[in-house]
């Protein structure tokens, strides 16, 4: 991948929002090593450094070469911590290969400065156009076609990622077929009976006040490993999304066009934001709410985070407006 170092020994740092192509790169990275390479996922915050450089330094009875992927490493900030993560990435252990996952584009500096250029990469939120083009040729490389209306409301309805949109795509293929156009009708029928849970689908049962559901929804999304920092920032986004909608209610300006303009094309999206306008009448103090939590989760350790985000959820369903 670096095309000067050994692919079997070293370390990678594969950061940003963009989690399609993000896998892409860590599948990559894994097919240069053998077949027979031991595969093991970590997640940062429920596995302590010590314990991660234990498991890198001691060697496998079932494979030679192993590879360690390790999530959401924006939450390694103490010195310790660090420093015992810079000491594997410039020494590492003979036929294992670290990669260090995150969401966010920045990890602490000493860990990022041990990284080796070439090893290093950020993948960003594809621009709008960018995941219309995106969407489209997806469809077309599965045998299928889709209108402006039916990418619209993709758009609106999954998560910002590729690797969502991807997923979501191979889904309407194989329930709609291969013999019609997809519209935006069909995708929202087809989307609300067959997708996963999501912040998006949390901030649409929020917003109903929907406390049980919400709770339901949050518990199966950290269920599934989704970190708490994800959730409160894909909320966070909806909440300023709820500012635009909001900008324009009070200018008598929220019709069709103009919320297609701020991406609110589908009737569903409309009545998840009408909705929400209704029990928020301002964005900004759930807004600073979602701060406010955003710096409990970080500076409290993993084994608050069940009780912080249940309080936050509820709070929300509740109306607050501080």
């Amino acid at each position: 991948m670096t095309g000067r170092q050994d692919p079997r020994r070293g370390c990678f740092l594969f950061l940003g929002p963009e989690l399609g192509e993000k896998l892409d790169a860590l599948r990559k990275l894994r097919a240069q090593l053998p077949p027979e390479t031991e595969e093991t996922v970590l997640y940062a915050g429920e596995t302590p450094p010590t314990e991660i450089g234990a498991l890198l330094r001691n060697g496998s009875l079932f494979s030679e070469t192993r590879f360690f992927i390790v999530k959401n490493a924006e939450l390694f900030k103490k010195k310790d911590e660090a420093e015992l993560l810079v000491s594997l990435i410039k020494k590492p252990p003979e036929n294992t290969v670290l990669a260090l996952v995150s969401e966010e584009t920045k990890l602490d500096r000493r860990i990022e400065d041990a990284v080796p250029k070439e090893n290093k990469k950020i993948f960003w939120e594809l621009f709008e156009k960018d995941k219309a083009l995106w969407l489209t040729s997806c469809f077309k490389r599965g045998g299928c076609r889709i209108d402006e209306s039916g990418v619209r409301t993709m758009l609106e309805m999954v998560e910002n990622n590729t690797d969502a949109l991807g997923r979501e795509c191979s889904r309407l293929i194989l329930f709609l077929g291969k013999e019609k156009i997809i519209t935006g009708d069909d995708v929202e029928r087809c989307l609300s009976h067959t997708r996963e849970e999501s912040a998006f689908t949390l901030f649409a049962a929020l917003a109903r006040g929907r406390i049980l559901s919400s709770l339901e929804i949050l518990h199966s999304l950290t269920g599934a490993r989704q970190s708490p920092q994800a959730i409160t920032a894909a909320l966070a986004w909806c909440f300023r999304k709820l500012g635009d909608y909001l900008a324009l209610d009070a200018g008598d300006r929220a019709n069709g066009v103009e919320l297609k303009k701020i991406g609110l094309g589908s009737s569903k999206t409309r009545s998840d934001y009408a909705e929400a306008a209704r029990r928020w009448p301002r964005a900004g103090p759930a807004l600073a709410l979602l701060g406010e939590y955003e710096y409990l989760l970080r500076s409290s350790g993993t084994a608050w985070e069940e009780i912080l985000m249940d309080r936050l959820i509820l709070r929300l369903a509740r109306g607050m407006d501080p």
